[in-house]
């Protein structure tokens, strides 16, 4: 009786303190320390096509990108991506149709082209990184002059965003 007393009382405490010591080493705790994208970049300025370099940019295919919407950093749309276009000094815009209050609905519209540089891809959508709101508003409208629209199984480097 004396050993089965013992034999329990040993069978229920040595899986107790294996078990707290194993969840012990099991719980490891780590800390990013890295900003979300695009916070505190006016204290550390730095020209764009090296800001986009620093966020891992990935190849997208050009079809994929046309009808994504455009957000700024409220989660609200500002547009629709509705072409990608090569401009005449050889840098890659994105057109978008920019609208102050339907810009949710991609109705009505003007067309407003947005260097690839300023934007980062979240999943199914773009994030306006470097171009905040007021940008859009005195952008001027896209022309089209002198613009290469690139096809849709053309592929480009778009950056990775996180919020």
């Amino acid at each position: 009786m004396k050993s089965l007393a013992t034999a329990l009382i040993v069978g229920w405490i040595v899986p107790a303190v294996a078990a707290t010591s194993a969840a012990k080493a099991a719980t490891v705790m780590a800390q990013a320390m890295i900003p979300p994208t695009g916070m505190n970049d006016t204290d550390n300025p730095m020209p764009m096509v090296e800001r986009m370099q620093r966020r891992f940019p990935q190849p997208v295919r050009v079809g994929d990108l046309i009808g994504l919407p455009v957000l700024d950093d409220g989660a609200s749309t500002l547009g629709y991506v509705e072409k990608v276009v090569r401009a005449s000094d050889g840098k890659i815009k994105l057109i978008v149709s920019y609208s102050r209050w339907f810009g949710w609905l991609g109705w009505f519209g003007r067309s407003v082209a947005v260097p690839i540089e300023v934007v980062g891809i979240e999943g199914r959508q773009l994030a306006s990184l470097d171009m905040p709101p007021s940008a859009y508003v005195t952008a001027p409208t896209w022309q089209g002059d002198d613009a290469t629209v690139l096809p849709s199984d053309a592929t480009v480097r778009v950056a990775l965003a996180r919020n």
